[in-house]
């Protein structure tokens, strides 16, 4: 019986077809993305943590509302990020006999749980403040200076933001990138706060009621952030598809084959972290199963090569006769 060569897939041999081993570059690649993963995620709960310090500080000398909402909203948000970090570990164990496919979907699942709770935390606190504006909202002065406070906030949150969203697409996390995505609210939210301090300090009259209706505007905003972190978590629990980068980058990696003469369907799933294939290759129609087979186990080592996050790879196999497309 003929197969072909493992170095060179179009070079018969007189073997059982072994399987192709994949390198040892693809099980690193997959360790250091949750390494680099959880170490993003525990810089931001260290810089909410500061963030925190400083408003509670704020609130405790001053009594300000919004200062108190803006530190809960980052509580809540640490929550979120070891929430993460945990679902980032569980979503990198390898597949068992319960979950054949493994355990990707950790990832999202943590992602659509974390954002039902800042809606419901979101939309406690906008009820509380919209209560303490109509009962108990007492006129005082504002200094101005307060609002510093909430604006060197803001800028910290940019800035992680803007190193964790690069990270996160980096590494097809929708979870890390909708983590991100949190800063850049926290900020807003921060801006908000600073713009609410300074207009009731020039308005002191109002103070009252600015002060719990600026609070409320930041408990509308956690609200709005939970429901879009729910929506994008939950496409990808239900297998939305993916980007077509990812498409042409695995009919690419198939391309390189030697023996593929073309590809005519490629399905993708990608739960968390992992990616699932499923590509129809062609072939020439002379060949044997057994140099078929042989071309098929070289795609799929090229797959996950090429894009370490692939879990697993299903190829079929079709002729290939010329104007047949």
């Amino acid at each position: 019986m003929t197969t072909l060569n493992a170095s060179n897939p179009t070079e018969p041999i007189q073997e059982f077809p072994q399987p192709v081993e994949l390198p040892e570059t693809v099980d690193r690649a997959r360790a250091n993305r949750t390494s680099r993963l959880v170490r993003v995620s525990t810089t931001g709960v260290i810089v909410r943590l500061t963030v925190i310090a400083m408003e509670l500080a704020g609130f405790a000398v001053f009594g300000y509302s919004v200062l108190l909402v803006d530190a809960i909203a980052s509580i809540a948000d640490i929550v979120a990020s070891l929430a993460i970090i945990m679902a980032i570990k569980l979503a990198e164990r390898p597949p068992d006999e319960d979950h054949p496919f493994g355990h990707g979907r950790y990832e999202p699942l943590a992602g659509m749980q974390l954002g039902m709770l800042i809606c419901l935390l979101g939309g406690g606190l906008m009820v509380q403040q919209f209560l303490a504006a109509i009962t108990r909202a007492e006129p005082g002065e504002v200094s101005m200076w307060v609002a510093v406070i909430p604006l060197a906030a803001a800028a910290v949150f940019e800035l992680t933001c803007r190193m964790i969203v690069r990270i996160g697409r980096r590494e097809n996390s929708t979870a890390l990138v909708a983590e991100a995505y949190h800063y850049r609210i926290d900020g807003i939210t921060s801006l908000l706060a600073a713009a609410g301090l300074f207009c009731a300090s020039l308005f002191p009259a109002f103070s009252g009621y600015i002060d719990h209706l600026s609070a409320m505007l930041l408990a509308g905003i956690m609200l709005a952030l939970g429901a879009v972190a729910v929506w994008e978590n939950v496409h990808q629990l239900l297998d939305r598809a993916p980007d077509s980068k990812w498409f042409d980058r695995v009919k690419g990696s198939a391309e390189k084959v030697p023996g593929v003469l073309g590809v005519e369907k490629v399905r993708l799933q990608c739960p968390g972290p992992d990616a699932h294939v499923d590509i129809d290759i062609e072939v020439d129609p002379e060949q044997t199963v057994d140099e078929a087979h042989r071309i098929t186990q070289h795609v799929r080592v090229q797959i996950q090569t090429d894009w370490p996050a692939v879990r697993e790879v299903v190829v079929h196999v079709e002729p290939y006769y010329d104007g047949d497309h």
